[in-house]
């Protein structure tokens, strides 16, 4: 046990030396204020544009564009289904009198992690997972490492809980900034506020039955929850091809690409019934939290959980089976 955790020790050094947890704090230093702002100055043109703060009012008249919208018969069907979806779902909460999108820190690390999950927070994670085994073989450590009587797959294991830390630790790190340079602006208050979820989408319809109320901070631990899986699946992935690709920038073009494609696919392959099997399809499970329309039809929250443990799994087996077995110093 003591060598094993030595061996955990030895690779976050790695990492540390690396400067790659770094990199990730600096970009979101840099970028979580660009979001910040962009969104005030939203909060503060609608507001101009309507003369008011009331936010019932923002809420009907985001129900009205959207509704003028559904009458051009030029939108795409697609897009359709999305809006009803939409104004049923903003409909309700005005009739329930709550404000989706009251102002407060809380308010936007939930819309941030909602936003982020699909690309911004799995790109993080590939920043740090994508060179883990491959970095070593470019630099010719990796043959000093495997010449140490240890198995291999201990020295694997070692390197992949190694990484299961650092995106843990990159996730409190999206959540700290968050909090932290959003309150500057909007206030820290808010974590009680009442969200709804339990909205089903049945057939394009917005089905209200299972909807109910829980505190936003429930809500943003759900939130949370799914990103950390998801971030845990990219992880893997993406360590499965620092397995296979000994060159990291060409690891890295093929991890982008593949994250890319899922939104590429949700757009221009919704008749493709294969799509919605890519891992990268299924990675915004925050939306079924919130209700909005999925990506593609006969995706729900148990196929694309099942999906995405199914991708991991053999992600995981592929990494440490071409690992222990194949040349991994050459």
């Amino acid at each position: 046990m003591r060598e094993f955790a030595n061996l955990v020790l030895n690779e976050s050094e790695k990492i540390y030396r690396k400067k790659r947890i770094f990199v990730v704090m600096l970009i979101l230093a840099i970028l979580i204020p660009l979001f910040v702002y962009a969104q005030y100055r939203e909060v503060e043109t609608t507001q101009k544009r309507l003369g008011t703060t009331d936010w019932k009012v923002s809420l009907q008249q985001q129900i009205v564009d959207s509704q003028n919208r559904l009458n051009n018969s030029r939108l795409p069907e697609e897009w359709r289904d999305w809006l009803k979806v939409r104004v049923e779902q903003q409909q309700y909460y005005l009739d329930h009198d709550i404000n989706p999108m009251a102002p407060g820190a809380p308010t936007f690390v939930r819309a941030f992690i909602e936003q982020g999950i699909t690309l911004f927070i799995p790109l993080l994670v590939m920043i740090v997972a994508i060179d883990i085994v491959s970095g070593e073989r470019s630099d010719g450590t990796m043959k000093m490492l495997l010449t140490r009587p240890i198995r291999r797959w201990k020295i694997l294991l070692s390197k992949y809980v190694t990484m299961l830390f650092f995106i843990s630790f990159i996730l409190f790190l999206v959540g700290l900034f968050a909090y932290v340079l959003s309150g500057l602006v909007f206030g820290y208050s808010g974590w009680n506020l009442p969200v709804l979820t339990g909205f089903v989408i049945d057939k394009e319809t917005l089905n209200t039955n299972f909807v109910h109320l829980i505190p936003q901070w429930q809500y943003i631990l759900m939130a949370y929850g799914l990103a950390w899986f998801v971030a845990i699946v990219v992880g893997t992935i993406s360590f499965m091809v620092s397995v296979l690709i000994r060159n990291t920038p060409a690891g890295m073009g093929i991890m982008l690409a593949a994250l890319i494609a899922g939104g590429i696919l949700s757009s221009f392959a919704t008749s493709w019934e294969g799509a919605k099997y890519i891992f990268s399809v299924n990675l915004s499970l925050t939306d079924y939290l919130s209700g909005k329309l999925p990506a593609l039809q006969g995706l729900s929250m148990g196929f694309s959980l099942m999906n995405l443990t199914v991708w991991g799994v053999v992600s995981l087996i592929i990494s440490f089976v071409v690992f222990t077995k194949q040349d991994m110093v050459n």
